[in-house]
């Protein structure tokens, strides 16, 4: 299975990464033989003029930074990790005219896994990336490939980078190191610094169509095909999204939970307690993931502290700093999480709402949310397309409120409010 099998849809991008790969192959190759070479002219005292040049960099297909974008779900983080692949690949079929990416070889398999030495993929599970974090990844940055074929650095959330962070980052991306490869991840081009997206190669992903993420989650995660065109459906080809509710019998419970808020919205007393509802929900999204993480991650740093069983769990004098580091952290991680929970929630309802819409103009795009057809044409029977609007765009006010850090309970309450009133 080639490296590119995953990416759903995206036959243009997967066609320029190729491209690239085979380039940025061709580069590497050229410099070794070019490098035996010159040792070989050295032994022999021969003039370098009679050795042939590689091809010119100018017309290579390969650059040292790439900005991926594209809508949630489209698989920006899988595009980035594939053709980290394809620059590690060692398969000998690759002498052959075969395309760097075969997904078997060494380079490919470890690079997937995550485990090659070559290769740092930086995800965050907090609200944002620091300046301290950022100079870390481009010291890396600066070192020589340790056995592989290139220095590759994968940050799947770009858009998270603080402003300074992303001063650091340029300079990095500015003069980057030979042999070098920065991969970048953000929604939109908006979410990167200007002067860190002129630098990069731009690829841009498109929502993958509905049927095309049924039959991934077919044929890579073993899910019935009933339930997997209908967690595809659901979540409008967000790969992510549709594997978590075809896999988690809690997240179906949820869904169905927020999808029965518009039916429960007709007076003030449903507002609030449909709103309260939501926030515990997340909350809940929260504990559960710190209940995973906190425990292990506490009970790790203690131990490399030196407050091991037989000490009386008491932390060596000098050590509380590093404890308090670790606690601020989980805290920013469990507020993310419950933004995260709460935006979920809030991208179920406007897609709710969109279904409504359709059946009001008579459209006939395919509805999301079948599973409540019922109380779809409920709701776009008793109301106007203008109402149906105005919800929406409360839906998109709320989430635009907890992006500026308004009191998640104040945000959601403005909004089951709001689409009471229509």
């Amino acid at each position: 299975m080639a490296v590119w099998d995953d990416l759903v849809g995206q036959d243009r991008v997967a066609s320029q990464l190729t491209a690239a790969a085979r380039d940025a192959d061709a580069l590497v190759t050229a410099e070794a033989v070019g490098g035996g070479r010159r040792a070989a002219r050295d032994a022999a005292d021969v003039s370098p003029a009679s050795a042939a040049s590689p091809a010119s960099a100018a017309s290579s297909k390969m650059t040292h930074a790439w900005l991926f974008t594209g809508p949630p779900g489209s698989g920006r983080a899988a595009a980035a990790r594939a053709f980290a692949a394809a620059l590690q690949c060692v398969s000998p079929d690759r002498a052959l005219g075969g395309a760097p990416g075969c997904g078997f070889c060494e380079g490919c398999h470890t690079t997937l896994v995550g485990t090659h030495a070559d290769v740092e993929v930086v995800r965050t599970d907090l609200l944002s990336i620091g300046v301290k974090e950022t100079r870390d990844l481009v010291r890396r940055a600066q070192l020589s490939p340790a056995g592989g074929r290139w220095q590759v650095i994968v940050l799947e959330d770009a858009d998270r980078l603080t402003e300074g962070a992303g001063n650091v980052l340029l300079k990095a991306v500015e003069e980057p190191a030979p042999r070098t490869v920065w991969l970048l991840c953000a929604p939109s081009l908006e979410d990167v610094l200007p002067t860190i997206r002129s630098r990069c190669r731009l690829l841009t992903l498109r929502t993958p169509p509905v049927d095309a993420v049924a039959d991934l989650l077919v044929r890579r995660d073993g899910i019935e095909p009933e339930l997997a065109a209908s967690a595809a459906r659901a979540t409008q080809g967000h790969i992510d999204r549709a594997r978590r509710l075809a896999t988690d019998e809690r997240a179906r419970a949820r869904r169905a939970a927020v999808l029965k808020l518009p039916l429960r919205v007709d007076d003030v007393g449903g507002c609030l307690k449909a709103a309260q509802e939501l926030i515990d929900a997340a909350a809940e999204d929260a504990k559960q993931v710190a209940e995973e993480t906190d425990v292990k991650e506490t009970e790790e740093l203690r131990a490399a502290l030196g407050a091991a069983a037989g000490t009386g769990g008491r932390l060596p004098r000098g050590t509380a700093g590093a404890m308090k580091d670790l606690q601020d952290r989980q805290k920013r991680r469990a507020t993310r999480t419950q933004r995260d929970s709460l935006d979920l929630a809030l991208t179920d309802l406007a897609g709710f709402y969109r279904d409504v819409l359709a059946l009001q103009f008579g459209s006939r795009t395919a509805l999301a949310n079948t599973d409540v057809q019922d109380a779809l044409e409920r709701i776009a029977a008793g109301s106007k397309p203008e109402r149906t609007l105005r919800r929406i765009e409360a839906v998109r006010a709320c989430r635009e409120a907890l992006d500026r850090n308004v009191a998640p309970l104040l945000a959601v309450e403005a909004m089951t409010m709001a689409l009471r009133a229509g």
